[in-house]
Formats: structure tokens, sequence, C-alpha cells
């Protein structure tokens, strides 16, 4: 049922028909090679901006992303994951295994550094390299790290695509974390481009010919016909970043399929602006689409391609059922990338033109015009703690497929995934951390939920129990809401005047999870600051002028 979803149930059983049959006599997540025993591969791909409305499998209806729904028909589809409600602390969360409410657990410095390289009075990389490095990350000293998970399971570990970490790094980080092969950006502001006129392998630049552009060809926001024809008659935009990560990820399968793997994929895709080398052939005919809308639907459809490519590659290697897929979003959905008069007015304004808070008028579907629902019925979209910003797609193919076509509604989180590998790898996850496995509900067994999930958002943090209840802290005006999930999942109906013992108590969980400042569940809370820009005055407040913390008028 799109949009709902109940809470503190199990799994809900495959029928038996669509079950693999696995032996259970030993682990199944090990199987037998010669006179040792190897662990299963595991492969992680993290779509970016993907609100779950856009795929056929959760109710997309203009078109369908079958490679994605195969995932889901031979595993596990779950329903009541949250994720962050931004890119940056979703990738830290996801691979230190916290919440991002914490007071500094760990930090993230801010893009647009690498610019510099294509610049001809810009500094060169050994010096951004030193300054990204000398700049505060505030993590332990002991450390884990997501592929650090992977390696004491005697695992290879790759990372391919989006850069893992913030909003900019280095290889001496992507070291640090635990990889030992990667490749891709190494600066969010590049990645609003899909042509990179270079890109980093293992730490060296490789150049890509016939890519032209300092900006990585960044396209524009709002459908016009001049922006269509600046676009339409500029060259420099020869080689997609997607068609350049397929290559690498085939070949990093390919290379380790003898000996068990990580393999981590964080696209681009389909975050905004909007760009495609062309009309997807899936959506090509779609009736009730503009040109506009079907170039979105195709950057969606590019990135099932990349999930199909994996499939066969792993089956026709023999490794399919020898291999853990984890299909996810690191947050909710985006639509301000294709905007369009007399269609989408975007995500900060209604069709007719009120200015959405998030606060007393919240962004849905219709107040706006998004024709693909791409939020799945929810109140909210991406930055902020509302639903649709922080529940994401999660699909798991468990190795040999187990559990084909179930559907799981238990209580998890981002901040889970670790914990989760951990315990499929049969690797101690460390007690300090936030994140609770939940491998015993995906193979379809009883277990508990975990009391609540906890998330960060701009304008403040939120809770969500395993009963459904929900609390929403607001920085700007300092002001709570409560809802009940199960009888109001587009949070409609503030609850907070009418059950004020549930909302102190609640607030107290939240207050705890913020380390004592709410302000901490905020997600700029995390940027950290670069030497030269303390040298140069400039602090927290202007990474990200447009944001105005709680208080600032």
């Amino acid at each position: 049922m799109q949009g709902r979803v109940a809470f503190g149930r199990l799994c809900a059983k495959p029928h038996s028909s669509q079950v693999a049959i696995v032996s259970m006599e030993k682990p199944d997540s090990e199987k037998r090679e010669g006179d040792r025993m190897r662990k299963p591969n595991v492969i992680y791909i993290y779509a970016d901006d993907l609100g779950r409305g856009m795929l056929s499998c959760y109710g997309q209806q203009y078109f369908e992303t079958p490679n994605i729904d195969r995932l889901a028909a031979e595993g596990v589809r779950l329903t009541n994951v949250y994720g962050c409600a931004v890119c940056a602390p979703a990738r830290a969360s996801l691979l230190t295994g916290y919440h991002d409410c914490h007071a500094g657990t760990w930090s993230y410095t801010k893009a647009g550094i690498y610019k510099e390289l294509s610049q001809e009075d810009g500094r060169d990389y050994d010096t951004i390299r030193e300054l990204i490095n000398n700049t505060s990350f505030n993590e332990r000293s002991d450390e884990v790290f997501l592929p650090h998970i992977a390696k004491r399971a005697g695992l290879v570990t790759g990372q391919i695509g989006k850069l893992e970490w913030g909003f900019s790094t280095t290889p001496e980080r992507l070291a640090k974390h635990g990889w030992d092969y990667h490749y891709g950006y190494y600066d969010h502001a590049r990645c609003h481009g899909f042509y990179p006129p270079f890109l980093f392998e293992n730490g060296k630049m490789v150049e890509i010919p016939g890519n032209e552009h300092a900006n990585c060809g960044v396209t524009y926001l709002v459908e016009t016909p001049e922006n269509r024809k600046r676009i339409e008659t500029e060259t420099g935009r020869e080689v997609y970043s997607q068609d350049l990560f397929n290559v690498k990820i085939e070949q990093f399968i390919r290379e380790n399929k003898d000996r068990p793997f990580f393999l981590y994929h964080p696209s681009q895709l389909p975050h905004g602006p909007t760009a495609v080398p062309e009309v997807h052939a899936g959506v090509k005919d779609a009736e009730g689409l503009t040109l506009w809308e079907k170039e979105f639907a195709s950057m969606v459809l590019r990135l099932d391609d990349t999930v199909g490519m994996i499939y066969d590659t792993l089956a026709e290697l023999g490794i399919l059922d020898d291999t853990l897929i984890i299909f996810a979003a690191d947050n909710g959905h985006e639509c301000c990338c294709y905007s369009e008069e007399g269609r989408c007015s975007g995500s900060k304004k209604t069709l007719d033109g009120r200015v959405i808070d998030h606060i007393d008028l919240n962004y849905t579907s219709e107040l706006v015009g998004d024709v693909f629902n791409g939020n799945d019925g929810f109140s909210g979209k991406k930055k902020y703690s509302l639903e649709g910003g922080v529940r994401i797609p999660y699909i798991v193919r468990l190795p040999g497929g187990e559990q084909a076509g179930a559907i799981c509604e238990h209580l998890s989180a981002n901040y889970d995934t670790m914990a989760t590998i951990a315990d499929l790898l049969g690797v101690a996850f460390p007690e300090w951390k936030d994140g609770h496995s939940f491998l015993p509900a995906l193979k379809g067994e009883e277990q508990e939920e975990p009391a609540f999930v906890a998330f960060a958002g701009n304008i403040g943090p939120a809770l969500v129990t395993s009963e459904g209840w929900k609390v929403r802290y607001l920085t700007p005006v300092r002001r709570f809401q409560l809802f009940y999930l199960p009888d109001d999942y587009r949070e409609e109906n503030n609850l907070a005047d009418e059950n004020p013992e549930k909302l102190k108590e609640l607030g107290t969980l939240l207050l705890k999870c913020c380390d004592g400042n709410m302000y901490h569940g905020t997600w700029e809370n995390h940027k950290s600051v670069r030497i030269d820009e303390l040298l140069d005055g400039k602090g927290p407040e202007d990474h990200f002028p447009w944001f105005e913390r709680w208080g600032k008028k």
C-alpha cells in the first residue's frame, strides 16, 4: 500500500515456490572452496537522491525499473528504512555506523576546492591534499569504518563512483577508511556534472578526453528554451560518468571473481542537474511526460542498467548466489532538477506560489506538481526530516536468493547497514556504535526492533519509534511536532498538544541523541573548516550561507 507502513511487524514470508533452498547445516554466509571457508561477496549500490517512489517495485507508474525490480523479486524489499536528510551525512553515517545527530563524532569538509585544478592560478593537487588531510575529522583513534569490517573478514575492498566521504576527500583519507581500490570523484561539487574532465584512480588523476568543462558539464535546473539551446549547442561533453563507472565496476568484479570482495558503488544518479546523453528506451514512448521529465527518468533507468550489468556479470561468472547485493539510497526525493513552466514548480514553492517552509507548509507531490510522485505519497523531500526526505528504498538480495519476494517492515536505518554486514560476515561490530544488525529480520526470523531510529535535518532532528511515534524538533522556531505514523503517514496531524507526556518522553530521548543540544541535529553541525579558510576569516556559516541557524534573524 503506497506510502503507508505498518510498524512492529516481521518480514512477510515469500511463497515457498520462490525460495531458493539453502543448506542450514552451516552458516549460509559461508561456502566451501577447496579446503577453506569463503565468505560471501558484498555489493552495495548507493543511489543519490532517489526517492523510493521513482522505482516501479515501490509504485512508479510512468516507467519500469526491471533490474532493480528483479533484485526485489529475488530478495527482500524493505519498507521502513530511514536514511539521512542529505548526502554527505548519509555517506558518513553508512561508513561509520553512527546516526548523524551526534556532537562531533565526525566531520566533513567543504566542496569545490578541486575546481582549482582546472584554473591557471589554482592550487596544485599536493597542496589541496595537504589542506584536506590537515583538516580535523574528529573520529576516535581506534575508529572502525565499513571497509575495515569487510577486510577483517578477508574481503578485498573497492569503491567506485561518487566520493564516499563528505564534500571533499583525498586518497589518504580513502586508504585510512580501508579501501584497497578506489576510482571516481574526490569533490562533491564536481559531481553535479556528469562529464568530468578528470577522475581519480587510487590517487592518480586520470584525464577523460572529450570532456572539456571545468565544472564537469553542469547543465541547468529549470527547463527553458534558452537553457535547452545552450546545452544542445555546447561541445565538450563526450563521456558520461556512469559509463566510466560501469567499466570499472565490471573490471573489479572480474578481477576479483576468485576471492571474496566488497564493492561499494555510490552513484551520482539521479542527483541533478538532469543530464543524460539521450532519452532512455525504457521511457522514450512514455505518455504524459515532457522531454525534460523523460530525461530525468532516464537517469533512474541508467542506474537500473548498471544494476542489470552487475547482476548479469555475477551470473556469468557463477558467483551471483555467493553475493549479497544491497540497493539503497542516501536520502529522499528531490524534484528541483526538473522544474518546468506549467509542470513541476520545484521544491521551494507550490504551484500557486506559496513558500514551502517544511514547518507550517510541507512539500507534497500535489502541491508542487511532481508528476512522478517520487516521495511515494509522503510529505517532505531531501534535506528535511519529514518522511519523504528520509524514508528510503532498500532492497537486499541475500546469497542464494534466500527469502525471495519477501517484504520486510522491520524498523531500521542507514547506520544499521554496517552492523548487518558485520553479522553476515561473522565479524565483531564495535559496541560503541549506534547500529544494530537486522540480518535475522532479512532472513525471516523473529527479531525485536530497535526502540527508535534518529536522524538530522536542515531545520532540526527527528526520531521514530518502533511503535510508529515520530517527534520532530524545528530549530528555526524552537517548536516540537509529534505524529503517529500508522494513522498519519503524511504527517498532517500534529499531536503535540494532545499528548504532552509522550512528547516529553520522546523529546527527552531526542535531546539525548543530540548529545544535549538540538542544534547537533542539523546536518551542517558536522562541517569543518580548512586552515586556509580560517585564515581568511571564514567559519562554518559561510559554507552554506543560505541556511540560517535557529535563533538567527
